[in-house]
C-alpha cells in the first residue's frame, strides 16, 4: 500500500488526545467551577427577587390597625411617611406585583378607624409600592417577623394614633354614653378631675331613678341571655355579701389571643380566639348588669374584637383602669385528644405546681411570638415595672379567686384539676391585681371542641365565672379606692 493510500493515522491522534488530556482537565475544572459560581450567583439574585407573597391580612381595631404581608422569604422594605395628608408609602424590593398584593385593596373596609384606602403598583422593575391613605394622624411601625408556628416570613405595618387610646377614658366614655366617645373623653378630661367618681355617681343616680335597682346584687337573671342555657342558681355567696363600698367595681376580662394569634385550633378547625371572645362578651354583659350591695360593677375588656394585644399590654391596661380583678379566658390544648376538663391557674413566684402547668404557661407565653410584637418598640419602663414585682399578697388573693371560680366551674362540667394550678404566666403579672387564667375546656378534645361552640355551654361558663367572682367578693369585699386618678 502506497503512502498516499494509507488510512488516517488514528492512533497517534488518540494518543495525542490522551497526552493533552491531563493538562486540559484543570482548565475544564476551572470552567466548571466558574460556571457553578455563576449559577450560584444567579440563584441568590433570583431568591432575592423571587420571594412570593402568600397572604395579606388586615386587623382593624380602635387601638390600632395592623396590616400583615406574609411571604415565603424575607422582604426588604423602605418606608416613607407623609403627614399631610397622612399616608404611609412602603417600597417592597425584589418582588413583582402579584394577585395577593392586589387583594389588599379590597380587604380594607370603610369602617376601618385608620385606613381610608390602599393603592398598590409596580413602582420599578423590582419594586412594588404600597400606599396606605390614612384617616387621622398616625404613628406607623413597620417591622419584620421570622417564621414561627404556621406562619412564614411576615412584614407587619402597625398604625397607631398619635394620641394613644386611654383605656380608662374609653371605659368611661362607653359607659356614660353621651355623644361620641371622643367628645365624652374630651369633656371628662377638661371638666372632671375624678372620672371614676363621676361614672360612679352617674350609675348610682340611674339606680335611684329605677334604671337599675340598688338591691340587684346579681346579673339580670330574667334576661333572655340568662334563660338560654343558663345554670343560674341561688348561691350562698349572694347572701353573704357584706361591707358596702361606695365606689365602682371594675373587672378586667381578658379574652386570650386574637388577630394574628389564633390560639389553639381544634380538630374541626375551631380557633381558640373566637370561642373565648364569645364567652368573654357574655361575662361582660353579666358584670355590667350587676351591682354589689348597690355599688355598680363594670367589665373592662382587654380586647373586644378580633385583634392582637401583647401580653404586657393586657396587664398594663388592667392596671390603668385600676381593675379590682383580672380574669383571662382561654381554651386548653394538649398533644393528645384525650385530655379534657376545665382548669384555673394563678401566678407562681417559684416553679410551676406541675409539669402540665409549666407546659401550659410556656405555650401561653409564646402568644407574643405568634401574634407578632415589635421588639424594638417595647416600652422598657413597662418591662421593668412588671419584672418580678408580683407580691405574695397578690398571689394569695389570686389563689382565693381561683378557688372560688373552680367551685362554680365544677358545676358546669368536668374539672381537669380540682385545685388551682400555678406557673409563671406573663399575663398574670400585675403586682396589685388578683389575677387568674381560666381554661374553659380542651379545644384539642373533639367532644369538648364541639361543646365550646354551643351557646348553651358558653352561657353556662359565663354564669359560672360571674358566680365565682361574686363568691370571691363575698369573703373579700373590694377595698375603698383612692378617688384621685
Amino acid at each position: 500500500m502506497t503512502r498516499e493510500h494509507q488510512p488516517p493515522a488514528a492512533a497517534p491522534d488518540a494518543a495525542q488526545d490522551r497526552a493533552v488530556a491531563p493538562q486540559a482537565r484543570p482548565v475544564n475544572r476551572r470552567l466548571l467551577l466558574q460556571s457553578g459560581t455563576l449559577v450560584l450567583m444567579l440563584g441568590v439574585r433570583e431568591i432575592a427577587r423571587g420571594a412570593t407573597i402568600v397572604a395579606v391580612r388586615v386587623w382593624p381595631a380602635p387601638e390600632y390597625t395592623r396590616v400583615t404581608i406574609e411571604s415565603d422569604g424575607p422582604l426588604k422594605t423602605r418606608q416613607i411617611f407623609v403627614p399631610n395628608p397622612p399616608r404611609l408609602a412602603v417600597d417592597i424590593q425584589g418582588i413583582d406585583l402579584d394577585p395577593q398584593l392586589r387583594e389588599l385593596v379590597g380587604k380594607v373596609k370603610s369602617n376601618d378607624p385608620f385606613i381610608s384606602g390602599v393603592r398598590v403598583g409596580q413602582n420599578a422593575p423590582d419594586v412594588v409600592r404600597l400606599v396606605l391613605d390614612l384617616k387621622q394622624p398616625t404613628r406607623p411601625q413597620v417591622f419584620s417577623l421570622s417564621p414561627v408556628a404556621a406562619y412564614r416570613y411576615r412584614l407587619v405595618l402597625d398604625l397607631y394614633p398619635t394620641r394613644a387610646v386611654d383605656p380608662l377614658e374609653a371605659l368611661i366614655a362607653s359607659q356614660l354614653g353621651n355623644g361620641s366617645p371622643d367628645a365624652e373623653t374630651n369633656r371628662l378630661a377638661s371638666a372632671a378631675p375624678d372620672p371614676l367618681g363621676e361614672l360612679m355617681t352617674r350609675e348610682l343616680q340611674r339606680s335611684e331613678t329605677g334604671a337599675r335597682p340598688p338591691e340587684a346584687t346579681k346579673f339580670a337573671a330574667n334576661s333572655p341571655e340568662s334563660e338560654k342555657g343558663s345554670n343560674q342558681k341561688d348561691s350562698p355567696a349572694l347572701a353573704a355579701l357584706t361591707g358596702k363600698v361606695d365606689r365602682l367595681i371594675i373587672i378586667a376580662i381578658d379574652p386570650g389571643h386574637g388577630g394574628e394569634d389564633p390560639g389553639a385550633t381544634g380538630p374541626a378547625g375551631t380557633h381558640e380566639k373566637n370561642v373565648v371572645l364569645n364567652i368573654a362578651h357574655l361575662v361582660r354583659d353579666r358584670i355590667n348588669a350587676t351591682t354589689l350591695n348597690g355599688d355598680p360593677m363594670r367589665a373592662f375588656m382587654t380586647r373586644d374584637a378580633d385583634f392582637f394585644v401583647p401580653l404586657q399590654v393586657r396587664v398594663q391596661k388592667a392596671r390603668r383602669v385600676k381593675a379590682d380583678l383580672f380574669v383571662s379566658i382561654h381554651a386548653d390544648a394538649f398533644i393528645t385528644p384525650m385530655a379534657r376538663g376545665a382548669s384555673v391557674f394563678a401566678l407562681s413566684q417559684g416553679g410551676a405546681s406541675s409539669a402540665a402547668a409549666k407546659w401550659m404557661a410556656n405555650r401561653e407565653n409564646n402568644a407574643d411570638l405568634i401574634g407578632g410584637v415589635n421588639v424594638h418598640a417595647k416600652d422598657a419602663q413597662v418591662q421593668l415595672t412588671l419584672l418580678d414585682m408580683s407580691t405574695t399578697a397578690q398571689i394569695k388573693d389570686s389563689l382565693k379567686l381561683g378557688s372560688a371560680l373552680l367551685d362554680e366551674i365544677g358545676d358546669v362540667g368536668k374539672l381537669h384539676q380540682g385545685r388551682v394550678e400555678q406557673a409563671s404566666f406573663a399575663v398574670l403579672k400585675a403586682p396589685d391585681i388578683p389575677s387568674v387564667l381560666v381554661e374553659t375546656a380542651f379545644i384539642s378534645n373533639p367532644q369538648e371542641e364541639a361543646k365550646l361552640n354551643t351557646p348553651e355551654f358558653q352561657h353556662k361558663m359565663a354564669d359560672a365565672i360571674m358566680q365565682g367572682i361574686l363568691r370571691y367578693f363575698s369573703k373579700n369585699p373590694p377595698q375603698p379606692r383612692n378617688r384621685v386618678i
